[in-house]
């Protein structure tokens, strides 16, 4: 655990950028938190190719920080969102997702009230291009016309960096991996970090 307000991090393998409330969101989500002391190094970090994997609120701060792209909006119904939603797999091409297969459907919760991704199209053409796009809010059955909570951009969910070693998601995968809580889809994303790092 870090305080944000330290100005320097210990040799890590692995940075979280958590889901959270930071400074209430007051201002635009992750805004303030992205200009908190740590974050430089954070971002330091990450251009070096420290993973990281940046969760709801971490998104936002990652967003606002530069190392994923796009921007975090206001749900397109104004409202906040609570429970679980399917996701499609764009790619195990990664760090964080090559337990998935490519085009897998999985369950997460999701807990957010501003998760509207949004990119200009030349962006989003480049990502797409690059293999950025990690996961997309479908149905059930992988019908990608439904099951987006937020209003996102074709539905995007998670995306990476341009190398691939920053994965930012408003979905929790971390509240997926217990039977007894309601599944374990989210543990496959755990495990291929796990596996990574050793």
């Amino acid at each position: 655990m870090v305080w944000h307000g330290d100005s320097d991090l210990p040799k890590v393998d692995l940075i979280v950028l958590p889901g959270g409330f930071s400074y209430g969101d007051y201002l635009r989500c992750g805004a303030m938190a992205a200009h908190s002391p740590v974050m430089r190094e954070v971002k330091a970090r990450a251009e070096k190719g420290v993973p990281v994997l940046a969760v709801c609120n971490g998104f936002q701060v990652a967003a606002e920080m530069g190392i994923v792209p796009g921007t975090l909006m206001r749900n397109a119904h104004l409202q906040f969102v609570c429970g679980d939603v399917h996701l499609t797999v764009e790619t195990s091409q990664s760090l964080f997702t090559n337990r998935y297969q490519q085009g897998q459907i999985i369950r997460v919760p999701v807990a957010h009230a501003e998760g509207n991704y949004f990119v200009d199209e030349d962006t989003f053409k480049r990502m797409e291009d690059r293999g950025q796009i990690a996961f997309r809010y479908c149905g059930h059955d992988g019908d990608l016309a439904s099951g987006n909570p937020n209003g996102s951009l074709r539905s995007i969910a998670g995306v990476f960096n341009e190398t691939k070693t920053v994965l930012g998601m408003m979905p929790h995968p971390e509240n997926a991996i217990e039977p007894r809580f309601g599944g374990t889809d989210g543990k496959g994303l755990f495990d291929a970090l796990a596996a990574a790092l050793v």
